[in-house]
């Protein structure tokens, strides 16, 4: 449907400029070359040559065309307010009526010397063209950022203020073109859909450009596609629990293990006035770093990250978790009466080791009455001591059933955790697999939702748009991301895959940054 709009908005756009020209006394046969229409325009109107080639600046560019079509429907004596919003919103419709209709006809440039604005209307058009030059350039620029969580602690902090280029990758056309300027999915206050999806545009990425290893990535939630929209005073901004979880959750609620068409059923029983669904683009941002591309290998071996079999190094302010022996750090047993008085202790103490506490809440947890987990960098572990970073050991997470892929009924070869995990092949496009069921545990989502084809298993056999297959050929390509705080990041180890077409762009820049007063060594830093 996007596809057929597009088609028909393009030949009214050139129909009506072929009735435009006819009346402006140009041949009309030229309306219909791209660009050099403009031209057309641009010498009839009599305006400076170097317009026309401001045209072809990427994105700006943009803005002159929309300019120039403004101007020479001027010169037809059209300067109301409405008629420039429809020569920007629907030039398809806009220019046949000005090209056919008997009621229109080109004035001239005499017109538009004798037309003054008044002051009001000058206003309006300024705001009405900073909307759509800053919607514009939020959609295929640059785009702001905020960080919410520590999981890229302490490469990125809560609170830092970023600038999230869109060209670093290819500006991504949205799915969704008709929504309400700077507002994501939800009008404030209304708690209404910000966007309509009559109108949906299938994927489609200009200038594309691939994800490198290592970059810091702003994406679309893959998994919020749907998910139960319940706010209560503990999550004001709806429930934190992915619609998927919950089904997971219903499902080891028994055992044997509910069947997922059952579980699915009772979650919509449960929650079916509450569960929403969201086009990609209107999914939650998430800012993770990108530590597998498509074709890679990932596994995690006590914590250290392994891509096709090689070691990975940990960017300096990556940061994990340790267990330290209260004693080794100078807490006493009298220190250790309650849990607060070692979280008040513990900062200062740890300093003589190098070890940097930013703040108490969040940087480390009491394990028990001897032990204690605390949070270093990969930088404060390689510049400590070598008799001092003997007292620290790494700290491994146990087994968690709410991993990607969903071993619900894990064996002993899938008994995964988030620090020691895997292997995991990350899908490519073009790439091929067979259709067998511990590869449709780990790829079936990306087959039926990510690209959208029917899936079906029949008497044994597998069925893809109705057709029997055993072999699937990937059509994007994938990404794994992670937290560079691993111990506290709800990442692709949770989720799974990142598809190419949730990818919003690249965290560029730290313009500013807040904890009770701004962080000024972080102002205008670049991101690594």
């Amino acid at each position: 449907m996007g596809w057929i709009i597009f088609i028909l908005g393009t030949l009214g756009w050139h129909i009506g400029l072929y009735g435009m020209f006819k009346k402006a006394g140009i041949e009309p046969w030229k309306a219909l070359v791209p660009l050099y229409n403009t031209w057309c325009m641009v010498d009839k109107m009599k305006l400076k040559k170097y317009w026309f080639f401001f045209q072809l600046v990427p994105i700006a560019g943009q803005f002159i065309t929309i300019w120039i079509t403004i101007k020479f429907v001027e010169h037809f004596g059209r300067f109301g307010f409405w008629h420039h919003a429809a020569t920007v919103l629907v030039p398809f419709i806009y220019f046949p009526y000005l090209g056919y209709s008997n009621n229109e006809r080109y004035a001239g440039e005499a017109v538009v010397k004798n037309y003054k604005k008044s002051v009001a209307r000058e206003w309006i058009d300024a705001a009405a063209f900073a909307v759509v030059a800053a919607s514009l350039i939020r959609t295929f620029v640059f785009e702001a950022y905020v960080i919410p969580t520590p999981s890229e602690e302490k490469t990125l902090l809560v609170n830092d203020y970023l600038f999230v280029s869109k060209w670093a990758y290819g500006p991504r056309i949205p799915n969704t073109p008709i929504a309400m300027p700077f507002m994501h999915h939800t009008i404030p206050f209304l708690n209404s859909k910000s966007y309509v999806e009559w109108i949906h545009i299938p994927y489609t990425r200009w200038f594309a450009k691939p994800i490198k290893r290592n970059d810091a990535v702003v994406f679309n939630f893959p998994v919020n596609d749907t998910l139960i929209n319940i706010e209560t005073p503990s999550e004001p901004f709806g429930s934190q629990t992915t619609y998927y979880q919950e089904i997971r959750y219903v499902q080891m609620s028994t055992k044997p293990i509910m069947p997922y068409d059952q579980a699915r059923k009772i979650v919509w029983d449960n929650y079916g006035s509450s569960i929403i669904m969201r086009p990609v683009d209107k999914r939650e941002n998430f800012i993770k770093r990108c530590v597998a591309i498509a074709g890679d290998t990932i596994q995690i071996i006590n914590g250290d990250l392994f891509i096709d079999g090689k070691p990975q190094e940990y960017f300096p302010h990556s940061e994990r978790l340790y267990v330290v022996e209260n004693k080794a750090v100078g807490i006493t047993p009298g220190m250790t009466a309650t849990p607060d008085a070692m979280a008040e202790s513990l900062p200062d103490l740890l300093l003589k080791y190098g070890i940097h506490s930013r703040k108490v809440d969040g940087e480390f947890r009491v394990l028990n009455a001897n032990e204690t987990l605390v949070n270093i960098t990969n930088e404060e572990i390689k510049n400590m001591k070598p008799e001092y970073a003997s007292l620290f050991r790494h700290y491994n997470m146990d087994h968690e059933e709410s991993l990607f892929p969903y071993y619900l009924d894990a064996d002993s070869a899938h008994l995964w955790s988030a620090d020691n995990y895997g292997k995991l092949w990350i899908p490519a496009k073009g790439a091929t697999i067979q259709l067998n069921k511990d590869n449709l545990i780990r790829y079936q989502r990306c087959i039926e939702v990510y690209e959208d084809n029917k899936f079906e298993e029949r008497n044994g056999k597998y069925y893809i748009n109705d057709q029997e297959a055993t072999t699937y050929t990937f059509k994007m390509n994938y990404y794994w991301l992670m937290g560079d705080n691993r111990h506290n990041s709800l990442d692709s180890r949770y989720w799974g895959f990142v598809p190419e077409d949730h990818v919003v762009g690249k965290a560029s820049l730290i313009w500013f940054s807040w904890e009770g007063g701004p962080r000024w060594k972080r102002l205008f830093t670049w991101i690594n």
